[in-house]
């Protein structure tokens, strides 16, 4: 079965109406439970990120200001929330919970973290709902092990990966790539190795088929030894912030494109959530739990390095 990673404090308790769907991790691991996708001896809890792992890709006092939840309050706007004792805790065991996805990708093929995929937060501070870029961080990680000389980001949340691209920008073991809605935010944008912007409205067969024309040259480009894979689910047509138009079936279609292309080559594949935003909690929890859904599909002997 798959390997999921998973911690209940991933759950900072925000109110049901807050703009950030924040139960939506609960209810997700919720869903994957109750539909069999994962087995209680394929589901991994992390520890809690040290801040010797945050500071590889973080500034060292705004580390320091998230862990005793003391954020200035113009950088807790850029947030979007306040960084309370329970968003600092979330944020760390977000971003370990990836580490720990990404090691079990290594192991075992694929694993998915049921939170992850903050893309927003730079080298300097957090921004857009995302406190620590908790993929940086992973991949920062692994290539100071020596686990990984080379690793690929394919960010396919509907906003630009400006966070991921600012601490990437110098280093060239990691190449960065996001396909995302032009005109939507963050205003400005940090260029990835790669960006691909697309009209509002975009639909299943338009995203497919660019998809489709980028993955063989995002292979050869980056030649990754593990891809990092954000399967956002604010494409969708129904997502509060999206402004494209994927259906359910076209982020299916989508999750198998990546998994399955990296896969088939022997590739590992660490999945992260990204964004989705409804304040139905159930209906963006069931989107996230496509990916989920996919990823099981791929777990097989036949995709085995």
């Amino acid at each position: 079965m798959l390997h999921v990673v998973h911690h209940p404090a991933y759950d900072a308790r925000f109110p049901a109406n807050h703009r950030f769907p924040m139960g939506k991790y609960r209810h997700l691991m919720d869903i994957l439970r109750s539909e069999n996708i994962v087995s209680e001896d394929h589901l991994h809890q992390p520890g809690s990120a040290s801040a010797g792992w945050l500071q590889l890709v973080h500034d060292p006092a705004y580390v320091d200001q998230v862990i005793h939840s003391k954020v200035p309050e113009t950088v807790e706007k850029e947030i979007g929330f306040p960084v309370s004792d329970l968003v600092s805790a979330r944020a760390r065991f977000a971003t370990a919970g990836t580490v720990l996805a990404a090691q079990l990708a290594l192991e075992h093929g694929i694993a998915c973290n049921t939170a992850g995929g903050s893309h927003h937060a730079r080298r300097e501070q957090g921004a857009g709902f995302c406190t620590f870029n908790d993929v940086g961080v992973a991949a920062s990680v692994l290539l100071a092990a020596g686990d990984i000389e080379r690793a690929l980001v394919v960010d396919l949340d509907v906003h630009q990966g400006d966070g991921t691209a600012d601490i990437f920008s110098d280093n060239g073991a990691v190449f960065t790539f996001s396909m995302h809605g032009a005109r939507n935010y963050p205003t400005r944008k940090i260029p990835s190795d790669l960006d691909i912007e697309l009209p509002d409205g975009t639909g299943d067969d338009a995203y497919l088929e660019m998809l489709a024309e980028y993955l063989p040259g995002l292979l050869a480009a980056s030649n990754p030894q593990l891809v990092f894979y954000n399967a956002g689910v604010d494409p969708h047509m129904d997502d509060r912030l999206g402004r494209l138009k994927l259906t359910d079936g076209g982020l299916a279609r989508r999750d198998a494109a990546v998994i399955g292309f990296f896969r088939q080559h022997g590739i590992p594949v660490c999945g992260v959530i990204g964004g989705g935003y409804s304040f139905n909690i159930d209906a963006v929890a069931r989107r996230h739990s496509i990916l989920f859904r996919t990823a099981a599909e791929f777990t097989g002997s036949s995709y085995l390095r």
